[in-house]
């Protein structure tokens, strides 16, 4: 077989990041399709291309035969299974699809690529989108969208070596979860939240559990996290569950476009309650971030289940039910960090206030960060993050729980979305290692952190509100109220013009409004008067 050209072109000349260049050019070819639907198209198509790149490379050093590729077969899919890359059949090899991106058989080709993929390759079985033949799908944009693709930077081994293409695949599931809104929610975790996790735990090792996966962004910030600090890639291995079966296939292309081996990652339907997939699994760090407050979670079904060893949870909020189930998963010296709603501080309802006392009288909560507002996309219900500790009460800090306030912190991205910015995330986290290991550097500060005594804890019963713990910030010594008063007062008077500046300008346009009457009204009278007149 002949060598295969490199396929990439340079990128555009540009100041933006290519992958902003990608999304904006992607969105135009959206058309009215929706974001849940369009989606699938586009990163399916990114899949494919990142895949079938990969496969070039070497089947490029395969026919060359050149070294270690001596008497090699291009065509053997052991070559390929050796070093971990997918075989792509000939007929799905991304130069085949940009050569009949023209053709109005380019939906059937593409869907055609995909079946052809899977079953050269069983772990993607089930897993890749099949959509692209569909009648809402216009040819002529599905194959400007190949063209877009194609005329990147993306598959380079250059580029794939900067991990450019997975940083790619991971800034469009944040865009079409933004565009998707509520239900973007369901399937992506704000990369903040994530970051701010995965820093605070720090899996440099170990078994990496994640039993609500949802497109396994906890998974790719955990490699992240070992390949930034040097650590070996291979020291870590990841257990998921998604009942979502749609975001389950998300999470699988998102995986394997990171290399990240994802056999122990499951999908049934019934979810983690009723159908643990890691039953004798003890992991070494759980992440998670399971839905909020979720009433249907059938927990009439399990009362007597052999995880609530601190109080049987609710049947009507599940909260306590996952704080358990990432307990019962956790290895002796394991450690878990988690999103829940804030109420989960303060509940007493249904036996929840008896079960979280049972929890910190266990020394097992280690610490509580109170999160800003608008962090989440799908809910606007405060959250904070749970730290449990299986070996707390060994440590240092055995009676003690850090308390962190850090709803001032983070920046508005637009008007309904705030994010962490790594200052922040690096603030909270160092405030939480230095803590933990009572490095002498540790201080309270009002406002902002507090380590309190299991024994205040106690005596506020149970509440671990960290408002309550760490109290209000000291005042700016540099605070002028009167040149700070001054300055609001002028603001409020230049809006106050400015309102009335548009009320006027709307009345103004109102009255050059002029509604065409309808035929035999009572508007009409004037008109045919004056025409009669003349």
């Amino acid at each position: 077989m002949a060598k295969q050209k490199n396929i990439s072109a340079k990128p555009p000349a540009s100041a933006e990041p290519i992958e902003k260049q990608l999304w904006k050019a992607a969105d135009k070819l959206r058309k009215n399709i929706d974001a849940a639907e369009y989606k699938h198209i586009v990163l399916g198509l990114i899949f494919l291309k990142y895949i079938s790149d990969a496969f070039e490379e070497l089947h490029e050093k395969l026919t060359s035969g050149k070294g270690e590729y001596k008497g090699a077969d291009p065509e053997d899919r052991d070559e390929y299974l050796a070093e971990n890359i997918f075989f792509v059949p000939e007929n799905a090899r991304w130069t085949r699809i940009r050569s009949r991106a023209k053709q109005v058989s380019i939906g059937k080709d593409i869907d055609a690529a995909m079946d052809a993929i899977e079953k050269d390759n069983p772990s993607l079985k089930d897993v890749l989108p099949k959509v692209y033949a569909r009648g809402n799908l216009d040819p002529v944009n599905l194959g400007a969208l190949v063209d877009l693709v194609s005329n990147t930077a993306l598959g380079t081994a250059e580029a794939r070596s900067a991990d450019l293409l997975g940083h790619v695949f991971e800034y469009f599931l944040g865009e079409f979860a933004l565009a998707e809104g509520k239900k973007g929610g369901q399937f992506y975790t704000p990369r903040s939240v994530v970051e701010l996790l995965v820093s605070m735990l720090e899996p440099y090792k170990g078994r990496v559990f994640d039993p609500c996966c949802g497109s396994g962004g906890m998974f790719v910030q955990s490699e992240k996290f070992v390949a930034n600090h040097r650590g070996r890639l291979k020291d870590i291995s990841i257990y998921g569950q998604e009942s979502n079966h749609t975001t389950w296939r998300l999470a699988k292309m998102n995986l394997a476009i990171r290399g990240i081996e994802s056999s122990q990652v499951s999908w049934n339907n019934e979810g983690s309650f009723l159908k643990d997939a890691h039953r004798d699994l003890k992991a070494d760090f759980v992440i998670a971030n399971p839905p909020f407050n979720d009433s249907d979670w059938s927990g009439e079904l399990l009362r007597t289940d052999a995880r609530w060893q601190y109080g049987t949870p609710p049947a009507g909020n599940a909260n306590y039910a996952w704080i358990q189930h990432f307990l019962y998963h956790l290895a002796p010296k394991g450690t878990a960090g988690f999103v829940l709603a804030k109420g989960s501080l303060t509940s007493k309802s249904s036996g929840e206030g008896d079960i979280r006392k049972a929890l910190i009288e266990a020394q097992l909560v280690d610490c509580i960060v109170n999160l800003p507002a608008k962090l989440f996309l799908n809910t606007q219900i405060p959250a904070c993050l749970w730290f449990l500790s299986r070996s707390k009460a060994r440590g240092p800090r055995s009676a003690e729980i850090l308390f962190i306030d850090a709803r001032s912190l983070g920046r508005l991205i637009n008007r309904r979305t705030r994010e962490l910015a790594p200052e922040d995330i690096a603030q909270i986290a160092e405030t939480y290692h230095h803590w933990r290991s009572a490095n002498p550097s540790y201080q309270d500060i009002k406002g902002f952190c507090s380590s309190a005594l299991i024994d205040r804890v106690r005596d506020l019963d149970h509440v671990l509100t960290p408002g309550r713990y760490v109290g209000l910030p000291d005042e700016e010594d540099d605070f002028d109220f009167a040149t700070r008063f001054t300055s609001l007062k002028a603001e409020f008077e230049a809006q106050l013009k400015e309102e009335a500046r548009l009320n006027k300008q709307i009345l103004e346009n109102l009255k050059k409004i002029n509604p065409e009457p309808k035929k035999g009204t009572a508007n009409a009278a004037p008109k045919n008067r004056s025409l009669k007149e003349n």
